[in-house]
């Protein structure tokens, strides 16, 4: 059976940057949605402030999915921060570290129904970047690797620039330096290698991928490249 996808884009981003790799993958044969989030809708959320506004739009997608196509499960994709926001989603301790919502929201708790979660140039920690530490440390904490045994995790490297000191690798360079702490290294251009991995995952890492629609050159959701890590889906 072809579960049904679930797109989780990234931070800032919104489901219409994700319309050639939604099509693709209907073109690959699974039923695909984006969450239909726009860049105001990340706006509540900055400064590491409450996920709640996005986890309300992806719980309200999934169960829409779910009760459209009578599937059981989906496949999760989340880009960049929305693959562990993702984690926060099918985990089952009530995410109120933040005080804006009760208990029993019913926002999680959501592994049962996810078939596979596939995260891509997602930064699953980040040693130095001080405005995602309170989130990201609650999804370490709390659901460590590829947590859920009943849970098909495939992570997404991309190794499409080296970090450097110099005009073009400086953005790259900085990004892998708040992360890992380490500035030379490969990874997407944002996301270094080390941190899109999780212990216990299916660890992909795809050469000359980078991390965004907006750069120029190929990202994860390009038509060539989704199928090196969408086979993993089949």
């Amino acid at each position: 059976m072809v579960f049904p996808i679930v797109i989780l884009p990234g931070f800032f981003a919104g489901a219409s940057e994700y319309r050639e790799m939604q099509d693709c993958l209907i073109d690959l044969g699974f039923p695909t949605v984006t969450v239909p989030l726009t860049r105001r809708d990340w706006w509540p959320t900055v400064g590491g402030r409450s996920l709640v506004p996005v986890l309300r739009k992806l719980d309200a997608t999934v169960k829409g999915v779910l009760q459209e196509s009578g599937s059981e499960k989906v496949n999760l994709i989340g880009h960049s921060a929305g693959g562990w926001i993702s984690r926060i989603y099918m985990g089952e301790k009530p995410y109120v570290i933040h005080g804006d919502v009760l208990e029993d929201a019913g926002l999680w708790g959501a592994f049962s129904c996810v078939a596979s979660l596939v995260t891509l140039g997602t930064p699953h920690f980040s040693k130095y970047e001080r405005w995602t530490r309170k989130n990201l440390d609650f999804v370490n904490d709390n659901y460590p690797g590829a947590f859920y045994q009943s849970v098909r995790y495939i992570c997404v490297a991309g190794k499409g620039m080296f970090g450097a000191r110099r005009p073009g690798a400086l953005l790259a360079y900085n990004s892998y330096s708040l992360t890992v702490g380490v500035g030379n290294c490969w990874g997407d251009g944002i996301t270094p290698i080390e941190a899109a991995h999780l212990e216990g995952a299916e660890n992909l890492i795809l050469d000359g991928v980078l991390h965004s629609p907006r750069r120029v050159g190929l990202w994860y959701g390009s038509a060539s490249v989704i199928p090196l890590w969408a086979k993993f889906l089949q």
